[in-house]
């Protein structure tokens, strides 16, 4: 059986609901976006909108997409750091309810927390700090990591160690694993394009981007000239377009994917659920179509939640849409 490993920053994520977007403006946070914060400024957001009451869930992007992957029957893994506090602890507890392998590192930092700020029509603004995520080193990526594995997920939110993430993946690369890069956030390419676009060309195999990421990284081209500029680098390209679904090229090959319908209530792990559907449907060598398909698929079945995760009934009736498919 195929396994995918994932690495990221290990967060708890705190999701709150705001009245309206003026608060995000009085915050300086621009929406949309994720800011990284430090403690105190992430207590300020907290009293600043946690009125409305909040909840939690395990989060991070690479995680998002590892817990979706595990919860299809998928053999997965997670490398990340954290806590010794009751955050750290409840992210542990969240990998190993879903067998997912935890290289959890332990640091005596805070673990790293996601406030994300729920705007009224959905979209998501994230305030992050990152805690002991960010203790995370090259150092830190065990020998023998790689060995069991044949897909490796990371996220651009890593970025703030550079080192870290091309250590990770040139030794993903020796050991013949698939690279899979989610680019994250508009800002963070735009905050470190030359050293993404190196990565990409270098070691990625598969490259997850939506239209503002793609707008960044490829210095302003839209839609097919995106993805064919983006496809350059790497062999498999997926451009997301929310409502208007995916674009997908994988060499010469070139798809379009509707989106699936659905009513949204809060668009947080939309992008890293996707993720899971696509790679999913690529690992069993599905049709590019069928993997875009996968990939909507969750994508819509995780914005009619509040927050990244679903319950074992919804991820029960997806199990039972992907069976019908290959019938």
């Amino acid at each position: 059986m195929r396994k995918v490993l994932g690495m990221g920053n290990a967060l708890v994520d705190i999701l709150m609901q705001v009245d309206n977007d003026q608060i995000l403006e009085r915050l300086a946070l621009p929406k949309g976006s994720m800011q990284l914060v430090d403690r105190l400024t992430a207590d300020k957001v907290l009293a600043a909108v946690g009125h409305n009451g909040h909840s939690k869930a395990s989060g991070g992007s690479a995680s998002n997409t590892i817990h979706g992957l595990a919860n299809l029957g998928v053999g997965t893994g997670f490398l990340g750091k954290i806590g010794q506090d009751e955050w750290g602890s409840f992210f542990r507890s969240d990998l190993e309810a879903k067998n997912i392998a935890p290289y959890l590192l332990e640091s005596s930092a805070e673990s790293g927390r996601a406030l994300t700020l729920i705007s009224p029509d959905s979209e998501r603004t994230f305030a992050t700090f990152l805690g002991a995520a960010v203790e995370l080193s090259a150092a830190d990526i065990p020998a023998d990591l790689f060995a069991d594995y044949h897909y490796f997920h990371i996220e651009g939110y890593l970025v703030q160690n550079q080192e870290l993430i091309r250590q990770a993946l040139q030794k993903a690369h020796e050991h013949g694993l698939q690279v899979s890069l989610d680019l994250a956030s508009f800002n963070v390419v735009e905050d470190n394009l030359a050293f993404l676009r190196s990565m990409t060309a270098d070691y990625v195999d598969i490259l997850f981007a939506n239209e503002e990421e793609a707008r960044a990284f490829t210095g302003g081209l839209e839609n097919e000239a995106a993805l064919e500029w983006m496809g350059k680098l790497c062999k498999t390209v997926i451009l997301k377009k929310g409502a208007e679904g995916s674009f997908i090229k994988h060499g010469d090959q070139q798809v379009k994917v509707g989106a699936v319908r659905t009513t949204p209530i809060d668009t947080t792990g939309a992008g890293d659920l996707y993720a899971a559907g696509f790679l999913y449907g690529l690992m069993y060598e599905m049709p590019l179509t069928t993997c875009g398909h996968l990939g909507a698929l969750l994508s819509a079945r995780v914005i009619e939640v509040v927050g990244p995760k679903m319950d074992e009934a919804r991820w029960e009736a997806i199990r039972k849409e992907i069976e019908a498919l290959n019938n």
